[in-house]
């Protein structure tokens, strides 16, 4: 394997920097267009009860895109797709800008809904990083795309200001400004992609993936069914990891701001809690991977489970603002274990061939538990309260603890037989 890595460190040093870069520019584009889209629905509907709709119609557009996009990916290759999604994304920018210009409501959310289906494509990057490395380095590259995250999760606010200044000063809208401006980020990654995304990941992925069948002289596997591959545990481990991870971060997170905005907290108070939150998401991203690849996955996702349930227990505990932001830190950390844990865990036990589509149905489940939870958190709370709808969060999060310690224990003989 050494040579592989030799013959590939240049490749996979390109192919790493090309989808970090790519990511950043893409996040902060998505991002600084979720940071105001809000405001747009209501004024061109002139309704704030429909100001939550075009948050829904961007999870909906990555629901829907994310397993097609995998199958394509798996046909043709990650770079191709990859392109396709930063495309996709330009022109739901370019329509949502002429819907502000045109006071289109329909049309604003016809492009958000190609903005979330390029989301949904786009956050497939990080198992491109994946194929391109060797496998005891899959949870260190797969980090290093969500850690890009970050870049985009701080950039994209801050373009917002100053986009919306430049359009105002070229006689348009304030608000075409994140919509003009993110078209042009996506072209920008649409290009670095098709420049330095070479060779195609999925190239290296079974070039190492033929060169371990060549080593061992065992024939490559067939491409087992969708069917058949869920019901191997390394697969079910990883996915309920991230679906589950995701619903109760979701769920915790999205009412946490107006639990503290009903119990008198300022704006500053509020922005400290979700800026410590989407530090605890990302921030850390980088050591994630390295614990993930050297404890195991199994290992990362019940670190992460614990996590999620320490910080769902926290964050009702108290209405002071430091005991709040604690409690969305550890739900954001322990989001973060068990995503990138189980990414990588897919990664391992599916093979180059059934990748493509076994991601893409993976990322339609994660997408899909974004909706639920964001649509559940708020009828929770009114319902039943901010304490209960944490409590709810911490029982969830015994799943993924349950599905690495019960469906993770293959990798964690494999880890210690190679010890």
């Amino acid at each position: 394997m050494s040579a592989i890595a030799f013959d590939h460190a240049a490749a996979t040093r390109r192919i790493i920097g090309a989808l970090f870069v790519t990511q950043s520019l893409a996040s902060a584009a998505v991002i600084a267009n979720i940071a105001v889209n809000a405001i747009a629905g209501a004024q061109l509907s002139g309704n704030d009860a429909l100001a939550g709709l075009p948050a829904t119609l961007m999870l909906a557009g990555a629901a829907l895109s994310a397993y097609p996009a995998g199958r394509a990916m798996q046909r043709f290759g990650r770079r191709p797709g990859l392109i396709a999604g930063m495309l996709l994304g330009l022109a739901g920018m370019v329509v949502d800008g002429i819907a502000v210009l045109s006071h289109s409501f329909w049309l604003f959310l016809g492009g958000l809904f190609l903005v979330g289906m390029a989301r949904g494509i786009i956050d497939q990057s990080r198992y491109a990083a994946a194929d391109a490395v060797l496998p005891d380095r899959r949870a260190g590259a797969i980090s290093t795309i969500v850690f890009a995250s970050t870049i985009g999760a701080v950039g994209g606010p801050l373009l917002v200001g100053p986009l919306g200044q430049f359009a105002a000063a070229s006689g348009l809208p304030e608000l075409t400004g994140p919509m003009f401006g993110g078209a042009v980020l996506f072209a920008l990654a649409a290009l670095m992609l098709l420049l330095f995304l070479r060779p195609d990941p999925r190239v290296l992925a079974l070039r190492v993936t033929a060169h371990a069948a060549t080593s061992a002289q065992t024939p490559a596997a067939p491409a087992r069914s969708l069917r058949a591959i869920v019901r191997l545990p390394l697969v079910r481990a990883g996915l309920v990891s991230m679906v589950l991870g995701q619903v109760v971060m979701v769920l915790v997170m999205s009412v946490t701001s107006l639990h503290m905005s009903h119990h008198a907290h300022g704006l500053d108070s509020i922005s400290l809690v979700i800026g410590a939150h989407t530090f605890g998401m990302f921030g850390l991203s980088m050591f994630t991977g390295r614990i993930a690849d050297r404890l195991g996955r199994p290992l990362t996702i019940i670190l992460g489970a614990l996590l999620l349930i320490a910080g769902a227990l926290i964050s009702p505990a108290s209405l002071l603002t430091p005991w709040l932001a604690l409690g969305l830190f550890l739900v954001g950390l322990g989001w973060n274990f068990c995503y990138i844990a189980g990414s990588s865990l897919l990664a391992d036990a599916i093979t180059p061939a059934e990748r493509g589509s076994v991601q893409g149905a993976s990322d339609l489940l994660v997408n899909l538990g974004s909706a639920f939870g964001s649509l559940s958190s708020g009828f929770i709370l009114a319902g039943f309260g901010y304490l209960i709808l944490c409590l709810i969060g911490a029982t969830l999060s015994l799943a993924p603890l349950s599905a690495a310690m019960w469906w993770g224990q293959p990798a964690r003989q494999t880890a210690a037989a190679a010890d």
